[in-house]
């Protein structure tokens, strides 16, 4: 009776030890399967724009390798948070992800309102392409260099103006950040998106500003604006008579806007590795390369998730300077 009580009490912890074990493994053996069903990319952009674009373009190509549907839902609202947060408040599966740029690091920069946490609630995947942001003046200016622009500014301290797509955009915080690296005192004029403001650019109503190459490009090769300096690191392929701003005199001074993958934080090690194997293989393709420079990008180098997060903060703490130096508040 005893040893049949004891075999018995063995067995049934056996058993119970074999459920946990088999409950312990389950997420495990679905991140290996993964994935097994569509997957949701959250585009926090207009469907047709750059973003939408790119994400469609790298969307299509994991289909085709993974085998599942990826996506793409456009979630507009509150320059990207909306669909941000939808995000960062999903299941962290790797069945909904999010795509979206730099914008997110400047509104986590500036504080805005927002009912997530860019930094502990999201994982960043990987950088999918980036372009820099081209400074330029109408053609009619007497300013034809960077150094042309720096003795005029200082000769005329508050005289000259620049332009921007709106409070808080790349552009705006670009030029505030050449503003304090000079210590330079000009005007900020803000405009509600990136097509007014080049269109008082190219008027001659404005003195300067730095434009999102996939905007500024087609009017720089109209004739209609002149461009002085890029701010990549090397000089941009649809401009290769264009200096960099450390070409042009300016070290150290590199701004690109960066479109990424994201994902909820949390996500299987096992998953996010995955993505990133196979993004890094749409990244070698000739294609996918092409199709970003149709829309003013480049595509990005094959990386790591660890070189994205180390760029994101990076870039954050550069960001939160300038705006902490320049005062500026979320509307």
């Amino acid at each position: 009776m005893y040893k049949n009580a004891s075999t018995g009490r063995r067995a049934l912890n056996t058993l119970l030890l074999a459920s946990g074990m088999f409950v312990l493994c389950l997420p495990w053996a679905q991140a290996q399967s993964y994935p097994n069903k569509p997957v949701r990319v959250v585009v926090p952009w207009p469907a047709g724009g750059l973003v939408d674009v790119a994400a469609r373009q790298l969307s299509t190509r994991l289909q085709n390798t993974l085998g599942q549907p990826f996506t793409v839902e456009n979630k507009l609202g509150a320059g990207g948070n909306i669909g941000a947060d939808q995000v960062a408040k999903a299941s962290a599966d790797g069945y909904t992800l999010l795509f979206t740029t730099s914008a997110l690091t400047i509104a986590t920069a500036m504080r805005a309102p927002m009912s997530f946490d860019a930094v502990k609630d999201l994982e960043r995947v990987a950088v999918v392409a980036s372009g820099p942001q081209v400074l330029v003046v109408h053609t009619g200016s007497k300013i034809n260099s960077l150094q042309d622009l720096i003795t005029v500014a200082r000769a005329n301290p508050g005289k000259l103006s620049y332009a921007s797509a709106g409070l808080g955009s790349p552009a705006h915080l670009t030029g505030e950040l050449l503003k304090s690296r000079l210590n330079l005192f000009v005007v900020h004029i803000p405009y509600t998106g990136a097509p007014a403001a080049i269109n008082d650019q190219i008027a001659g109503r404005i003195d300067y500003q730095f434009a999102n190459a996939a905007v500024a490009l087609p009017q720089i090769k109209a004739g209609k604006l002149r461009a002085l300096a890029v701010t990549s690191p090397q000089r941009m392929p649809g401009l290769p008579q264009v200096p960099t701003m450390a070409e042009a005199g300016m070290k150290d001074f590199e701004v690109e806007q960066w479109l990424g993958l994201l994902a909820p934080k949390g996500t299987p090690v096992v998953v996010v590795d995955k993505l990133v194997g196979e993004i890094n293989k749409v990244l070698m393709q000739e294609d996918f390369g092409l199709a970003m420079a149709n829309i003013g990008m480049q595509s990005a180098k094959p990386g790591k998730p660890e070189a994205f997060e180390a760029f994101f903060n990076q870039e954050l703490g550069q960001w939160i300077k300038v705006v902490k130096a320049a005062d500026i508040k979320p509307d």
